[in-house]
């Protein structure tokens, strides 16, 4: 009875203690429940340390993320950062755009953030915005205070657009004064040329066979003495515009067609910067093929078409046309449309395309309107 009523006297204290155990040991045999209670409790004890080993980790996160915060204030002066505020604070969601770092999802976000909590107190704030963490708010923050200016804006547009077209990069002041051009274009039998001025007038258009390049040696003194004697016949011009040609390296089955066209760019490149060159400056350049092709509505998905009924357009046009998109001399006329009709039952594309990739590079590089 003493056991017993120990026992009972003890249940209100102990479950005062562990309030999760209350109502679980009333159903074993007296003699159990002892025992039984005491482990009840230890493990309730137990998971109620849990919290406590995760409270310390918690706190070191919050620590690094106020230094960090504080880190990014630090970095700018008061009146940087007075500045930059008043950005985040009054900028439109366009006006936010206009910073290279803040366009698309980043720009919205800031606004959004704005409407619900009020302008930006401090710099940290800006890390509390969605997609903005630390590296990137110092980032926007440094955009703020030197923007992009818009002649720095338009000159790198416009780069952009011209490492599109051509390769390497040229000033852009060396291709506004350009006076003559040749552009090449090779195949499997045959390189052609087209030496235009910057009027579209034809200087010096025609095209070599080689039909001996292309039998799988790739004898690397073949091609020199090919190539060499087409450099020979080659007037000098300020640029030589090379086609840069579009079939993919995975096609395994034109691999022997692209290892050839690449040897004769590589040939060509070399050649033509080592006669005509000065004052080591590039003058030997890449064209997109493509890009040609879409200049003149050629394209056919990624397949280019024939550019030779628009080849015998321009022929006809300069001689019926008072102002021709690409005028043929008079006393050369006659040459090239003969040349022309005895092409045109062959498939002589180097010749046509010669002339359209000409007439692009003018076209598309040299008299485009800076954007």
């Amino acid at each position: 009875m003493k056991f017993g009523a120990g026992l009972t006297s003890a249940v209100p204290f102990l479950t005062e203690q562990c309030s999760d155990c209350q109502g679980k040991w009333r159903f074993f045999p007296v003699s159990l429940r002892s025992s039984l209670f005491q482990a009840l409790h230890n493990s309730c004890r137990e998971k109620s340390t849990v919290p406590k080993k995760i409270i310390p980790n918690i706190a070191l996160c919050d620590k690094n993320t106020k230094e960090s915060a504080n880190a990014l204030d630090k970095l700018f002066s008061s009146e940087q950062q007075a500045s930059i505020l008043h950005v985040l604070n009054t900028a439109s969601n366009k006006e936010l755009e206009a910073f290279k770092l803040l366009r698309g999802r980043k720009s919205i976000n800031i606004v959004e953030h704005r409407e619900k909590y009020g302008p930006f107190q401090n710099l940290e704030s800006l890390t509390n915005v969605p997609l903005f963490q630390y590296k990137t708010a110092v980032q926007v923050c440094n955009s703020i205070l030197c923007p992009e200016t818009g002649a720095k804006k338009r000159k790198s547009q416009e780069n952009r657009l011209l490492k599109k077209l051509i390769k390497p990069e040229i000033e852009r002041e060396r291709l506004k004064a350009i006076n003559s051009i040749v552009s090449i274009v090779f195949g499997t039998r045959r390189i052609a040329w087209a030496h235009l001025d910057r009027k579209l007038a034809v200087l010096d258009w025609q095209q070599s066979e080689s039909f001996q390049l292309m039998k799988g040696t790739y004898i690397s003194s073949v091609y020199l003495e090919e190539i060499s004697s087409v450099i020979s016949k080659i007037p000098k011009a300020d640029f030589y515009v090379l086609e840069k040609t579009g079939l993919s390296i995975q096609n395994s089955t034109l691999f022997p067609v692209l290892l050839h066209l690449h040897i004769m760019e590589a040939m060509l490149y070399a050649l033509l910067n080592t006669t005509f060159a000065q004052g080591g400056q590039h003058q030997v350049l890449s064209m997109n093929r493509s890009a040609v092709g879409k200049h003149f509505e050629l394209m056919i998905g990624d397949t280019r078409t024939s550019g030779k009924e628009l080849v015998k357009q321009f022929l006809l046009d300069s001689v019926l046309k008072e102002e021709p998109r690409v005028f043929f001399p008079s006393d050369k006329i006659v040459h090239y449309r003969q040349m022309f009709s005895s092409t045109e039952h062959y498939r002589i594309e180097e010749l046509y395309d010669s002339l359209l990739q000409a007439v692009a590079f003018y076209e598309l590089v040299v008299f485009a309107p800076e954007p």
